[in-house]
């Protein structure tokens, strides 16, 4: 039997249990393929951004940045677009950005462009945009108990990702003769149509409408200025920003200390493993301990991640600090979105979803921005050494919004 959620005055149907695991599920397969991208963008980004350019390296994470800012130009068209036309239309377009950027990356290889890699890259990110909704639509198939483990199934995807994504860089260095990781790239093109051809499956309601004005449900700015969403936002965003500023410097960072280009891949494989493996029970985690004290703890573990890259420049720590830092950021963004999931109502979903991605990857953007530039200018330790004060703001926040909740001080 169907139940509803009254809002208002209007009633909305609760989706059920078995349609809920069904999207999960579809779009977790999705995930694995598509979504194999971004590793690839973010390992490779900074190497060949780096041997595209001249003397002066410092813009050498600036494809990096493309990929990020691209998600984040991308977040609110791609809401509106779903909006419109429905989440499996506007996934199928998201893939497409893909497969055109692995032709222009493919392009921009053998003919030595950054401008024209970069521009593969900002592509590719919008493509990013859409992977990145998955978990909103998963949460937004399912009912309330299960939104948790919808977000965290989608994400265990990503367990796949962490091995097709970093070996498709070791595959395709040299697959192509006298162009290196040209053959990654064409690789790209042949993952974002397998991720098409998953999400040509996908049976899933269409978002309510939404366009800029739209007065259905609360302003959005009066959903963003809660505190519950502007701590849920603050954790989220803290995982991803920091996950990416660290993440982007450390191939470069290895090279720098005399490790290989393909211990450099491994270590994002092994990095992109940790993020999304955890997904196979951080739901669980959230449904017992909550998500507060989950995303807690993954902040607390991406400080120890720092800790121990700042203990040293051997593979052991570059390894054990990305690992670390993998970890953390599944515990801190699957609680941060979990939290953000539970802000809003459904018929407010798209405008929230759009607004929070666009707060997100715009943040996101200018850590991968500014990692190159620290890593230049300062060095490693410097980019490690930002996580501490970030880490110990988040925490401060979530535990006086948690204790005042807890005395019904918050709605």
């Amino acid at each position: 039997m169907t139940t509803t959620a009254t809002i208002g005055t209007a009633a909305t149907p609760e989706p059920t249990l078995a349609a809920g695991r069904r999207a999960a599920l579809t779009l977790s397969a999705a995930q694995a393929t598509g979504g194999a991208v971004a590793p690839i963008a973010i390992g490779l980004g900074g190497i060949l951004g780096s041997s595209l350019l001249g003397a002066d390296k410092s813009l050498a994470t600036l494809p990096v940045t493309a990929f990020v800012l691209g998600s984040a130009l991308t977040s609110i068209p791609a809401a509106l677009l779903m909006a419109r036309v429905g989440r499996r239309a506007g996934f199928l377009a998201g893939g497409c950005c893909t497969v055109v950027a692995g032709v222009l990356g493919t392009a921009a290889i053998f003919a030595r462009s950054f401008l024209l890699f970069t521009l593969a890259q900002l592509i590719g990110g919008m493509g990013n945009a859409f992977v990145q909704q998955y978990r909103f639509a998963a949460a937004d198939a399912s009912p309330r108990e299960f939104r948790p483990k919808a977000i965290s199934w989608v994400l265990a995807g990503g367990v796949f990702t962490g091995v097709v994504g970093p070996q498709a860089i070791i595959f395709g260095h040299h697959l192509v003769p006298g162009a290196d990781y040209a053959g990654t790239y064409l690789l790209v093109i042949l993952l974002g149509l397998i991720g098409m051809t998953v999400i040509s499956t996908l049976a899933i309601p269409r978002p309510a409408p939404w366009r800029p004005g739209d007065t259905s449900g609360r302003p959005l700015a009066e959903i963003m200025l809660k505190p519950a969403f502007l701590v849920a936002l603050a954790c989220a965003v803290a995982s991803y920003a920091l996950m990416s500023l660290v993440m982007t410097a450390t191939p470069l960072a290895m090279i720098h200390h005399h490790h290989g280009h393909d211990d450099a891949a491994l270590a994002i494989q092994w990095h992109v493993i940790a993020m999304f493996a955890p997904s196979f029970f951080t739901g669980s985690l959230i449904a017992r301990f909550g998500k507060e004290l989950m995303a807690g703890a993954g902040l607390v573990i991406i400080g120890l991640s720092a800790v121990v890259a700042l203990s040293g420049t051997e593979l052991f720590h570059f390894w054990t600090a990305l690992i670390l830092l993998g970890i953390g950021w599944n515990l801190g963004f699957v609680g941060g979105t979990a939290m953000v999931a539970d802000s809003y109502r459904p018929e407010e979903a798209a405008k929230v979803q759009a607004g929070n991605e666009f707060l997100l990857f715009g943040t996101v953007a200018a850590a991968s921005f500014s990692s190159g530039k620290i890593l230049v200018g300062q060095g490693w330790d410097a980019i490690n050494m930002i996580v501490f004060p970030v880490v110990a703001l988040c925490l401060a926040l979530l535990a006086v919004h948690t204790l005042l909740r807890r005395r019904g001080g918050l709605a």
